[in-house]
């Protein structure tokens, strides 16, 4: 994922409502229990933990039982720690009291989600630490771990649960998208594991993809209690020694045996921010409602039809629908190469706009590179006394159009079915395109040409781009 590129907007839930959500996380939840549990009397060893004779009372407060108890109250105590609601006093007497930050808790949305993220932050990081078991493997004699003997990379275990992460926040985005449907945990391993033009996958890169679901297993049992994810683990039995019998029947079919995870809305607005940070372009549905209709119109560029649609319907509730139809009108002109795709994304936001906005459609019926969309808009609606277009508007309209479908889906299938129907419609039609003065007249014609099926056709629209390219001293 190249952070130069426009990610698809995410819609993000009310501050409010995600707030509540991160008050709820266990992890957040347990940390701030602890905080407010410790007094005068706790103490905490070098490295910031709680004593070891404290994790029961720890674990007691919490309300946890069984041997993972005290292991899990640690655990909750460390990120009190990290999150600032527990600050070290003194480090020789091992004192602590309440951190500036758990007030932060009963403040605003943004403040909680700030705490929230701090301990994101900190559960990602132990979730790309090798588990327990392998640490006291390569526990050398000194107490000092041998991360050669670990196979361990930290920055390239890191890089690649980030890009996992980032993976499912594509899938979760996207305008095709699974919605709330979970995401099978192999699918996940392998996209960003097996290579893109990869066609069938080597018994090698399966056994990568394999081990990788296995690590992801691990890591989203960790990052379920922070809130992050909705997590089904692998099935146990998948685990099991090949010679074991499975203690119930089993569905070999049932993808969800092999995990599934979804990202929660907490989840999305955790990953938004990190990618934020990271310098990525992560915009949210909402970005642009309180802006000009220039960045309206420049913004939705890049956006998938149906989050274009949601962000100018924000946009539009904010303004009565005659200024708004003139405020949209006046940041399409423009003759640049983004200028098409402006027009188009005005023409679809004025298809929202009620017949209020037929005045400011009038205004425009002369103006060059308006004047055809205003006559569509006003028939559409209905209106008398609708001028005809002379035939150069009619062709200035077509170049235009064609050349915001190119920007907005290149050579779809769409677009290939508007060149048919317009080289079909129109005898003579390149004879008179060429002619149009209009800066994307040479491209739209050379693609007409890439994309219409009949060679004699494609010929034709080639010679005209030709000619267009010449006529403009390209």
């Amino acid at each position: 994922m190249s952070d130069s590129s426009t990610l698809p907007p995410a819609r993000l839930r009310p501050e409010a409502e995600l707030a509540r959500d991160a008050l709820s996380a266990p992890v957040l939840a347990r940390a701030a229990r602890l905080a407010r549990w410790a007094g005068p009397d706790t103490r905490v060893d070098a490295g910031g933990g709680l004593v070891e004779e404290q994790l029961p009372a720890a674990a007691e407060q919490l309300g946890l039982s069984g041997d993972d108890a005290a292991a899990h109250a640690s655990e909750a105590w460390r990120i009190a720690v990290d999150t600032g609601l527990v600050e070290i006093t003194d480090e020789e007497a091992g004192t602590v009291t309440a951190g500036e930050d758990l007030a932060l808790l009963t403040g605003s949305p943004q403040d909680v989600l700030g705490v929230w993220l701090t301990a994101l932050e900190a559960v990602l990081a132990d979730a790309s630490v090798p588990d327990l078991d392998d640490l006291v493997d390569a526990m050398a004699e000194g107490g000092e771990v041998d991360l050669s003997s670990l196979d361990w990379d930290p920055d390239a275990e890191s890089e690649f649960l980030d890009g996992v992460l980032g993976n499912l926040y594509l899938l979760t985005v996207g305008e095709d998208a699974p919605g709330d449907a979970p995401v099978p945990l192999p699918a996940l391993a392998a996209s960003v594991i097996v290579p893109s033009d990869m066609g069938e996958p080597s018994n090698e890169v399966l056994e990568q993809v394999s081990d990788a679901m296995m690590r992801l297993d691990d890591q989203f049992r960790l990052l379920e209690p922070v809130g992050l994810v909705e997590y089904q683990p692998v099935d146990e039995a998948l685990m099991a020694d090949a010679d074991e019998e499975p203690a119930a029947p089993v569905d070999e079919a049932d993808v969800t045996r092999y995990g599934m995870v979804r990202l929660t809305p907490l989840g999305l607005y955790g990953l938004r921010a990190r990618l934020l940070d990271a310098g990525f372009d992560a915009p949210a549905v909402g970005d642009l409602a309180d802006k000009g209709a220039d960045a309206l119109l420049d913004g939705t560029a890049p956006f998938p039809p149906a989050a274009a649609h949601a962000e100018t319907e924000l946009w539009l509730a904010g303004r009565g629908p005659l200024d708004a139809a003139r405020e949209l009108l006046a940041a399409a002109r423009g003759l640049d190469p983004g200028a098409p795709l402006r027009r188009l994304r005005c023409q679809q936001a004025l298809s929202l706009v009620g017949a209020e906005a037929e005045p400011a459609l009038r205004e425009v019926l002369d103006d060059a590179e308006l004047g055809g969309l205003a006559r569509v808009w006003l028939t559409e609606h209905g209106a008398r006394d609708v001028p005809a277009p002379s035939q150069d508007m009619v062709f200035w309209l077509t170049i235009d159009t064609v050349a915001a479908q190119l920007a907005a889906e290149g050579n779809s299938e769409e677009l290939r079915a508007l060149v048919e129907g317009l080289a079909q419609q129109h005898s003579g039609f390149f004879d008179t395109a060429w002619r149009v003065e209009h800066p994307a007249t040479p491209d739209v014609l050379e693609a007409m040409g890439r994309l219409h099926p009949d060679k004699k056709i494609a010929k034709e629209a080639r010679k005209a781009a030709f000619k267009a390219r010449s006529q403009q001293g390209g």
